[in-house]
């Protein structure tokens, strides 16, 4: 095994990540997101298996939205025009990350909304 070389792609791999963060404004929003429910979790308190559920929802969030700006990159790279499938691919790519992020959203309600329940009622 190449140590070097191993260390080079988490060198790129976190360069991509701080171009996405640098570039994407829905990244940040996403990281943003993550955040408040972060510091909801902790005022909430979350068991230990809500903690592993939201923070593998946040690792599915951020990757798709990675993998979306790759396809986006790819797809403006290939076809500087305007090309109905070029469109197609980034829509589709950007609909994968509505639908995590929406499924998400679900999921973190049905978390933190009954816990909320018992603090008021």
């Amino acid at each position: 095994m190449d140590v070097r070389k191993l260390f080079r792609s988490f060198r790129y791999a976190w360069r991509g990540i701080v171009h996405a963060f640098g570039r994407e404004q829905n990244f940040r929003f996403h990281v943003l997101a993550a955040l408040i429910v972060t510091a909801a979790g902790w005022v909430t308190g979350l068991s230990t298996s809500e903690w592993l559920i939201v923070i593998l929802l946040f690792g599915g969030v951020f990757a798709l939205e990675l993998v979306n700006t790759a396809i986006e990159r790819v797809v403006d790279l290939v076809s500087r025009e305007h090309h109905p499938l070029a469109g197609q691919a980034k829509d589709v790519a950007a609909g994968a990350v509505l639908a995590f992020a929406v499924a998400s959203a679900v999921i973190g309600c049905i978390i933190f909304i009954p816990k909320w329940m018992n603090l008021l009622f």
